[in-house]
């Protein structure tokens, strides 16, 4: 489950899917080197991003198959 005090490569990482969802909030992660040491919440506090909606849009994915 994703939380607001995980870290945003992370989730990235175990839901490459995830790039969508953060572009359609308004996250351009990707790229960002904080996004190795950032939280989902740091994030979205830093951008205006609604913390519980993005929340919601991300605990709907699955992970990645290994």
């Amino acid at each position: 489950m994703v939380t607001k005090d995980t870290k945003i490569m992370e989730v990235i990482n175990t839901y490459p899917e995830s790039i969508n969802v953060f572009a359609n909030h308004g996250l351009g992660c990707v790229g960002c080197m904080i996004a190795n040491f950032e939280t989902l919440g740091d994030g979205a506090a830093a951008h205006g991003i609604d913390i519980d909606k993005l929340l919601e849009d991300l605990n709907k994915l699955e992970p990645a198959q290994a």
